[in-house]
């Protein structure tokens, strides 16, 4: 299990993550949502090790056990690089950036590309893919790295129907063979029928267990109006003195 504790983020001194604690059980498929600005990248970012906390712990989560999938905005796609390339750099933690891989290896990438549907495609640029296709990249990348732990950010975002659906069917083969998928995504309807679990975060958690009884009009209104009430020019938190 994953346990959050207490976590606080912050931003130029204020809250970005405010005081948040959740248990997030091995297996669990759980989206995070909210308003646009709650913290939801914040809280992702955290649990990947890409951003700093300002109080509390994440306990039970190992960095090596972890997969994460950017928001394809964080993606340079005018770098010279193919398909295969961009896929194999999901081996990275096992060879190294410089070290060449092994058939074994190549074997495994040819796989992955396949299984998001892109056979065929590995000696494609970046730069002459559509929106859906890098995405059926990135999580082929994901599919590489084979961890146990699985972080997506908006995966979903302006992507075709047709991609949406056979990469959830990837999401549901991690759910299935127990790992556990923590998705950060704007779109509630697909949250509804695919996600089990939610947190429903504005800047703090509104609400956290079994989707329907997160998702409810209440909580949903309760997050829009704290979130439109934080006042981004109170005065700072000060850290206590020792």
């Amino acid at each position: 299990m994953i346990y959050l504790d207490n976590l606080t983020m912050v931003y130029d001194r204020h809250p970005a993550v405010h005081h948040v604690s959740a248990a997030v059980e091995e297996g669990d498929l759980l989206a995070i949502v909210g308003p646009n600005g709650a913290g939801k990248s914040t809280l992702l970012n955290a649990l990947a090790g890409l951003a700093p906390i300002e109080e509390g712990n994440i306990n039970g989560l190992n960095p090596s056990d972890v997969a994460y999938l950017p928001q394809q905005s964080q993606i340079d796609r005018s770098f010279p690089l193919t398909v295969a390339e961009l896929v194999a750099t999901g081996l990275w933690q096992c060879i190294g950036f410089h070290k060449a891989i092994n058939q074994k290896q190549r074997n495994d990438c040819e796989k992955a590309i396949a299984a998001v549907g892109l056979q065929g495609f590995e000696n494609r640029m970046l730069n002459s893919l559509s929106g859906g296709q890098m995405q059926r990249v990135l999580f082929a990348r994901v599919l590489l790295q084979d961890r146990p732990v699985i972080l997506l950010d908006e995966p979903f975002n302006a992507i075709d129907k047709k991609t949406v659906d056979d990469l959830t069917k990837v999401i549901y083969s991690w759910h299935q063979d127990r790992r556990t998928v923590v998705m950060v995504t704007h779109d509630l309807e697909y949250v509804r029928q695919h996600c089990p679990k939610t947190m429903l975060l504005a800047r703090e958690s509104i609400d956290f267990g079994n989707t329907k009884k997160v998702l409810t009009a209440q909580n949903i209104s309760q997050a829009q109006r704290m979130f439109e009430a934080f006042d981004l020019s109170a005065t700072c938190c000060n850290r206590a003195v020792i």
